[in-house]
């Protein structure tokens, strides 16, 4: 369920516990956790603005372990309240993890636990969502989080269905947020679904920032890979991918690159990204044609040929998929934002790099497996297959 989807608190088959208020949202904090990601829900429910027409919730700040708790500034906090207060809520936040690497503290997860199972709602932003997962609570649920970490969430927990390219994913009982501002996208959604659009455009006005934004992630990757996945083997194979996108070749040209059989090889590529190898070649498909479209005056049959879209109607349907926007309006949109007489690259514009611009093999193969992610048809349909021709 994505961000436009109706949410549903919680499941219907559980109530929320008597002792649980559903106006008292604690927020759970960490020692080394960042204070920006910290501070959106406390603005959000720990501030009274019921004279802007936003109703009021209770905010229970608690220490999620023993303290002083020091953020990443070196600020030092002293919350409020203990995990024993948590019993009360009926939202719980987890703003941010200190660090995926390191597995949050087992008296934590337990509260957390005991929360999901009394039916309450719980929210995980950005990193938060290793937290939730840690707990055993995204096991055979949608979720998301910040896009640099997507991968490493798909990897280490197999069972959590990680779509990087969401702003934020509700689950009904279990939300998730990406990176830093898709926090406040995530808490103005729950604001939406407990008291209405107008609370919640209220509450935005105050916080000027829009209601809800449209789109994803996507326009956000960076294209930088992760040394252990650059040293590995696969990325010379990546890069050989990258320098001949213009080319018409699958995912079994790829294994046979790699000496693999196609079922070794897409085990080993799912093990190194948390994707499968075909969505992987379409997305960077996808993001040559953006390219193109943002730096050539080639038709979109061109550019679909000089990305190895077997025909234009395929480089529409999956630019449409993965962008919202069909190639054509892409470019529209993109000319129409850039300053006229502009000196400035286009890639210091769009985020992106330029065909022209080369930069070495294993960097590039960096861009390939960092922008790799499960598409929304993989993970919300998984009884369908992709067409192996893209």
């Amino acid at each position: 369920m994505s961000q436009d989807s109706t949410a549903v608190i919680a499941d219907a088959g559980r109530k929320l516990a008597g002792r649980r208020r559903r106006e008292i949202v604690a927020v759970l904090l960490f020692s080394g956790g960042p204070i920006f990601e910290s501070s959106i829900p406390l603005s959000v429910f720990g501030i009274d603005r019921q004279d802007a027409g936003v109703p009021r919730y209770r905010l229970l700040v608690c220490a999620g372990e023993d303290g002083p708790l020091r953020t990443t500034g070196g600020l030092e906090l002293t919350a409020p309240y203990g995990l024993e207060a948590i019993a009360r809520a009926g939202t719980v936040v987890v703003p941010a993890w200190r660090s995926i690497t390191s597995p949050p503290p087992p008296e934590a997860l337990d509260a957390l636990r005991l929360a999901h199972e009394e039916g309450a709602r719980i929210v995980g932003l950005c990193t938060g969502a290793f937290v939730l997962a840690a707990a055993g609570l995204l096991d055979g649920r949608p979720a998301t989080t910040h896009w640099m970490y997507a991968p490493t969430l798909a990897k280490r927990y197999p069972s959590v269905h990680v779509d990087p390219r969401e702003l934020f994913v509700d689950d009904g009982d279990v939300l998730t947020s990406a990176g830093t501002a898709a926090g406040i996208d995530l808490c103005l959604h729950i604001v939406r679904t407990d008291h209405g659009s107008e609370a919640a455009g209220a509450l935005a006005r105050r916080l000027v920032v829009p209601p809800r934004r449209t789109g994803g992630q996507e326009r956000y990757l960076d294209r930088s890979l992760p040394e252990e996945i650059g040293a590995d083997p696969l990325a010379e194979v990546v890069a050989w991918a990258l320098e001949h996108l213009h080319e018409q070749f699958d995912v079994e040209t790829l294994a046979a690159r790699a000496y693999m059989s196609r079922r070794t090889f897409d085990r080993r590529f799912r093990s190194l990204t948390g994707s499968a190898p075909l969505q992987w070649l379409i997305t960077q498909r996808v993001l040559q044609a953006q390219r193109l479209l943002e730096t050539s005056d080639y038709s979109v049959d061109e550019v679909a040929g000089r990305c190895g879209f077997r025909s234009p109607v395929a480089l529409r349907g999956h630019f449409r998929r993965q962008l919202g926007s069909s190639p054509a309006a892409y470019r529209s949109a993109y000319r129409a934002r850039r300053p006229q007489g502009s000196d400035a690259p286009v890639s210091e514009i769009s985020g992106t790099a330029l065909p022209h611009q080369r930069t070495p093999q294993p960097q590039r193969a960096a861009a390939a497996l960092a922008a790799s992610g499960p598409s929304v048809t993989e993970l919300y349909a998984p009884g369908r297959v992709l067409r192996e021709h893209a």
